[in-house]
């Protein structure tokens, strides 16, 4: 419930406010054409670190290997397409971090590392089962 309070009517108040904040600053018009420019940047730059992703998983593919990086990177820059399109300077901020391979790289490792401790934790991950077949039954 708290992570969709927080989506649902964190979000767009903290735009709001931010938007409120930044117009007074630079202007309504400016803040517009702000929000209009970030998210055409951004998706440019989707489409270039997309295709170069798809490029990378596609030499991954003609060596053997499974392109897990690149199918992690192709899920975040989807998100972040869709973070530069949603109006706001958060969701831009955000979605621009999920752009750049560098914070991707890092965030990826935190998010792995996080999950590493989990699997460590559970050591036990079989489950015992028995296969009966209802043919025998009959």
């Amino acid at each position: 419930m708290n992570t969709f309070f927080l989506l649902f009517i964190g979000l767009p108040t903290l735009e709001i406010f931010l938007m409120i904040k930044i117009g007074g600053k630079i202007g309504a018009l400016n803040t517009v054409a702000l929000i209009f420019l970030t998210a055409i940047i951004g998706i440019y730059f989707a489409k270039l670190q997309g295709i170069q992703t798809l490029r990378s998983g596609m030499v991954n593919l003609y060596q053997n290997k499974i392109p897990v990086y690149e199918l992690l990177s192709g899920a975040s820059i989807a998100i972040a397409a869709l973070l530069l399109i949603v109006p706001g300077f958060f969701t831009d901020f955000v979605g621009c971090l999920l752009l750049m391979p560098f914070t991707r790289k890092v965030i990826f490792s935190i998010a792995l590392r996080n999950k590493k401790k989990i699997n460590v934790n559970n050591k036990n991950s079989t489950i015992d089962g028995e296969i009966v077949d209802k043919k025998d039954e009959l």
